[in-house]
Order: C-alpha cells, then sequence, then structure tokens
C-alpha cells in the first residue's frame, strides 16, 4: 500500500479542524448499540466479506473506515478519547505497537487471545494476532535463475545488484523490514545497507508496482510481502506469470514474517461488540473465509485452517527469531529512511 508515511502522520497529528469535527460526530446514539465502527487497514474486499458474515452471525452491523495502516493510527492518536472507532485492524505489528504504547488499547479477551498461538499478539494483550505473511524477493525468471539470486537481504546493497532490485519505501509493508533489520544489525548498519540499496534500487509507489515490473521485465528483482506476487499470478494465471518469489532462508532479515492484527479501543463505544468482532476475526470460521477467498494470500494464525495451497507451508518459514517488542513501533524505521534519502 503506498502513502507519504510522515506526511499522512503529520497531517492527522496536526488537524484541529479534523479533530473539532470529529468529537461533536462521537456522541453516542440509539444505534451505538448495534454497531460498530472499524478503521480498517486490510484488504478492502476481504474485510466487506468478514463484516457481512459477521453481521449476519452476531446482529451487529459494521460501519467501515478504510485507509493506510499507519495513517489511521495516527488518526487514533490524534482523536484520542473523541475516537468514533471501535475497532482498529491492520495489517502490520507496529501500527499497533504505536496504540499499544500510547495506552489507547483495551485488554483482549483471553478466549479470543487463546485462538491464536500468543508470541504473534500483543505483549500485554491489548491486541490479538488474526494473519501472517512473509517478505520475500520476486524476480522475473527470464533474468534471472534460483542459483543467481543472494542468499541474504543484506546482499542487495552490494554494487553488483545495481540497477537489479525494486523497492517501494514508502509502502506501510517497507517499514517493519527496515525494523528488522534495525533490531538485528543496529542502527549504522541499517542505515548503510539503505543507503547502498537505494543506490541500486528503482522506486515504485507501492509493492503491486513493483510485483508488476518485476513480471514485466521492467526490473530483475523486488522485495515485496507474498501476496502481492500470489494475486498477481491468480490475475495472469501460469501462461502471463513471468516471475516467482524467492524465500530468504536460515533466520535472515529478508524472511520476516509480518503480522496482521486488531485491537478495541479503550474509548470503544460498543466494547462488547468490539470484542464479538475480534473473537469473530479469529474463529475459524472468520479464519477459513480469508484462506478460501483467493485474495488475501496471507498465513491464518487459527490452528488447523490451512492456507491458501499456493502459499509455502507456514511450518517452512524461517523468519528472523524477533519478537513482536523488538519490531516496535516503526518509529526509528521512519527515521532511517529519511536519513537514507528513500523517504
Amino acid at each position: 500500500m503506498a502513502y507519504s508515511w510522515f506526511a499522512t502522520r503529520l497531517r492527522a497529528l496536526g488537524s484541529v479542524a479534523a479533530l473539532s469535527l470529529t468529537a461533536l460526530a462521537t456522541m453516542p446514539s440509539a444505534a451505538d448499540a448495534a454497531s460498530i465502527t472499524l478503521y480498517n487497514a486490510q484488504h478492502e474486499q476481504v474485510v466487506n466479506l468478514l463484516a457481512k458474515d459477521f453481521e449476519k452471525q452476531s446482529g451487529i452491523s459494521v460501519k467501515i473506515r478504510n485507509g493506510e495502516g499507519p495513517a489511521l493510527a495516527a488518526q487514533i492518536v490524534a482523536e484520542g478519547a473523541a475516537s468514533p472507532a471501535d475497532v482498529y485492524f491492520t495489517e502490520n505489528s507496529p501500527e499497533l505497537m504505536l496504540l499499544e504504547e500510547k495506552g489507547l488499547l483495551a485488554k483482549v479477551d483471553e478466549a479470543t487471545l487463546a485462538a491464536v498461538p500468543a508470541r504473534y499478539s500483543s505483549p500485554s494483550g491489548v491486541w490479538v494476532a488474526v494473519t501472517a505473511r512473509e517478505n520475500v524477493l520476486a524476480y522475473n525468471t527470464t533474468k534471472l535463475q534460483p542459483s543467481q539470486l543472494p542468499a541474504s537481504l543484506f546482499d542487495l546493497a552490494k554494487p553488483e545488484w545495481k540497477g537489479k532490485i525494486g523497492i517501494a519505501p514508502s509502502d506501510g509493508d517497507f517499514l517493519p523490514l527496515v525494523s528488522a533489520v534495525l533490531a538485528l544489525k543496529g542502527e549504522e548498519q541499517t542505515l548503510a545497507w539503505l543507503k547502498g540499496l537505494k543506490a541500486n534500487s528503482q522506486i515504485f509507489d507501492d509493492d503491486e508496482g513493483v510485483v508488476a515490473a518485476v513480471n514485466r521485465g521492467g526490473v530483475a528483482t523486488g522485495l515485496i510481502n507474498n501476496y502481492y506476487w500470489s494475486r498477481l499470478h491468480a490475475e495472469l494465471g501460469d501462461a502471463k506469470t513471468r516471475s516467482a518469489i524467492y524465500h530468504f532462508g536460515h533466520g535472515d532479515a529478508g524472511a520476516l514474517v509480518n503480522v496482521s492484527g486488531a485491537a478495541v479501543l479503550k474509548s470503544a463505544h460498543n466494547a462488547d461488540g468490539a470484542q464479538k468482532f475480534l473473537a469473530y476475526l479469529v474463529s475459524e470460521r472468520a479464519q477459513q473465509l480469508m484462506a478460501n477467498s483467493h485474495v488475501m494470500f496471507e498465513y491464518p494464525l487459527h490452528a488447523g485452517v490451512a492456507p491458501d495451497p499456493v502459499l509455502k507451508p507456514f511450518a517452512e518459514l524461517t523468519p528472523p527469531t524477533l519478537t513482536i517488542q523488538q519490531l516496535g513501533d516503526d518509529s526509528q524505521a521512519g527515521k532511517l529512511l529519511r536519513q537514507a534519502g528513500l523517504l
């Protein structure tokens, strides 16, 4: 997803007029008890499907406000207790960690947290992991053979990769990758890696642009999340797909597994309905809907729910051994991207 991360955060934090309008719009009404407001930064098509199914199951209507994850998180911070949001659902854990650090999230029901492995959810139980996905390297199969691909993410900053890489540093999915490098290598090495990557890369607005360019041969490789390639492949079919994805191994930073999650705000107008929605998201029913959507291409975290068969088995992934706390809230990653001239 493309956006100017810093611009959206600053606009959200600085908009007094927007805050005033929001405050006027958030007085509870009789309808609030039968509805929840969802700030959504996940796949719109899938979330619309989930919302309709939840409404049928619960009788609670879902009002959806879509946007980019960091922008919506910044908006929630700016709105504070006046936020109309009951639930926040986003693609990457750092945005949730930001809201956790700000003390804006409510405790998630224990039964909901127990539905997925604890290591993927909030350290203090204020948001729950819903799905996961992997960072990968897409490559054009007419330009490169698997034997020519780099052993490590860090190799992409070396001179031999100049002009051969596509990246989207302003895409929300790029920030956690930088945070992973920072946690593993420290600030100095991360900045050096980013500067090398900038020298070698073609810059795109978003990961969709990266993977499309790789597939048509405009660039040899591209750093993306796995689902972007899967969606392109589903759209084009085997005959028109001239690319593949490469999985970094051995705990390399390039194999980072990102976690999508959801939270209930402390200021929620319908906290009970919001908790029910979180429980629904990690239920077998909802996780199966996501896995079968042929749009999301993420890994369900509810035990026993199989991912889309196009995905590499989750148990075979070899991500770096980083905790949710170590990835943090992406603020330092954004700073380093600016210093490197990538934002």
